[in-house]
């Protein structure tokens, strides 16, 4: 007996420490309940009497609180303590050892973090209203997908589900008149993947990108963080410019069929100009068609892609702005030649996207219901884009130049009587107001592009707001513009 008293003092002591240092790290709070004794003896493999010295122990000094047939609690007033970070050993120059692609990393901003605060109107673009997503379809079938079961848990084929795969073929057909063959669909982890394969495939550090300016960040910080050179083209009411392309330059990203962010449609002049300098460089053009299924007071609009009769166009899809961005789903179309590097690249990076949601994506296009739930989405987009649109114009009226508006889940916003200069000072001003309101400045590429307005402007997305919402945030934008008006008549 008396060797084994010092072992259940350490036994003790250890489930001691190991409590408190739950408790200092905030992984268990004031007032949380701790596990029964039966339950942490059971736990540790130690008896029941061992875990009731240790609670003992910890009453004692403080750290929890009993009560008859009760169990113990965290006691009030503890809590996460912030310990000062053991000092890193020092490193040559200074700075973290990382390859060439973390450095450039390291000049890239992330995202704000959501407010903790909800503001009375967000017009962040991307966001979707969660009131869209087809719960019911999307449930009944993922319960499909989970009762199909596969005769043995495996790594699927890293092109994606064979199944979702003819899905797609089918519906890019029916939807946007793009014939390819099963083997090109390469499904990715939403198009940010897509772009990422295309850039690490297709560009060595040093080597050319051309990008639309303005345009799409996130493609512009894959490009840099590869190390290649990006070669910003205009955009004008054509869409991008294609004179001048340069003929070194070893892949062009373009967003033709909805310009982003200025919601203009590539003229087919200027199309056939893009393909025909992709073939004379040996180039490759991504395609990408972020919302291609938002169509409101234009007709739909062919893909770049079907008119490629010399396999240079990558079409770039994905159902984040048609079932949620939190899905993670896109695909891309690639030439046949390129077909099995990009399976490679898929297999190294992630070995395949979730099979669960994809099988689940695969019934909701076989059934029709993807296609139902499209077309209703778009008529209550449509209705919010009518009510975003009539607010902007009964509240600021020739304050305001709306561009964009014809298809798309946002429009662009000049405020014609507020210098660029201002933009950020009013970005600020409208966030303590309750407005989320988004500048189109960090989209621009070029210093002083030669086509931008010398006013602010806002990229403003509606998709995740109702008419309420967007009325009160464009009422409140304009309050905010009248007092900067007024600000300004009285200096």
């Amino acid at each position: 007996m008396a060797s084994g008293a010092p072992a259940q003092a350490r036994t003790t002591r250890r489930i001691c420490d190991a409590i408190k240092d739950q408790i200092t790290a905030g992984m268990i709070g004031p007032g949380a309940l701790l596990p029964s004794t039966r339950a942490l003896a059971a736990e540790w493999g130690v008896s029941r009497t061992t875990v009731t010295a240790a609670y003992e122990q910890l009453l004692a000094e403080g750290y929890v609180e009993t009560r008859q047939g009760a169990r113990a609690r965290v006691a009030q007033g503890l809590g996460r303590q912030e310990s000062p970070a053991a000092e890193a050993p020092a490193l040559p120059g200074g700075t973290a050892r990382l390859s060439a692609f973390g450095r450039r990393l390291e000049s890239f901003a992330l995202p704000l973090a959501i407010d903790v605060n909800p503001l009375v109107a967000d017009f962040r673009y991307g966001d979707l209203s969660s009131a869209d997503f087809p719960v019911l379809a999307w449930r009944k079938a993922v319960t499909r997908a989970i009762l199909h079961r596969q005769p043995r848990l495996r790594y699927d084929d890293p092109c994606g589900a064979s199944r979702l795969r003819i899905a797609l073929q089918g519906y890019l057909w029916r939807a946007r008149g793009l014939r390819c063959a099963v083997e090109q669909i390469i499904v990715v982890n939403g198009s940010q993947q897509g772009l990422d394969l295309c850039a690490r495939l297709l560009l060595d550090p040093g080597q050319q990108a051309v990008m639309e300016d303005p345009g799409y960040s996130l493609a512009r910080q894959v490009f840099l963080a590869l190390g290649s050179e990006i070669m910003p083209a205009p955009v004008d009411r054509e869409g991008m410019r294609t004179d001048g392309l340069p003929g070194e330059a070893r892949l062009a990203y373009v967003t033709p069929s909805h310009q982003f962010p200025l919601g203009v449609v590539m003229s087919a002049g200027r199309r056939r100009e893009l393909l025909a300098w992709a073939r004379r460089s040996a180039a490759y053009v991504v395609e990408d068609d972020y919302d291609s299924e938002y169509r409101f007071d234009i007709a739909p609009v062919p893909p770049l892609q079907a008119l490629d009769e010399a396999g240079r166009v990558i079409y770039l899809g994905t159902v984040s702005k048609t079932l949620s961005p939190t899905l993670r789903l896109g695909y891309l179309v690639v030439p046949a030649g390129l077909a099995n590097s990009f399976a490679k690249a898929k297999r190294l990076a992630d070995r395949h996207a979730p099979g669960l949601e994809q099988e689940a994506l695969a019934d909701l296009i076989e059934s029709g219901a993807y296609e139902r739930h499209v077309r209703r989405v778009r008529r209550r987009n449509a209705e919010r884009r009518a009510g975003l649109l009539a607010a902007l114009s009964t509240r600021l009226g020739d304050a305001v130049s709306v561009v964009g508006a014809d298809a798309g889940l946002h429009v662009v916003a000049w405020l014609n009587q507020v210098p660029q200069g201002r933009e950020d000072a009013l970005i600020a001003r409208a966030r303590a107001a309750g407005i989320g309101l988004y500048p189109v400045s960090p989209l621009y590429a070029a210093a002083a592009p030669p086509d931008r307005p010398g006013v602010a402007g806002l990229v403003i997305g509606y998709a995740g707001l109702d008419k309420r919402t967007i009325d009160r945030g464009i009422q409140l934008l304009g309050a905010l513009l009248d007092d900067i008006a007024a600000e300004d008549s009285e200096r």
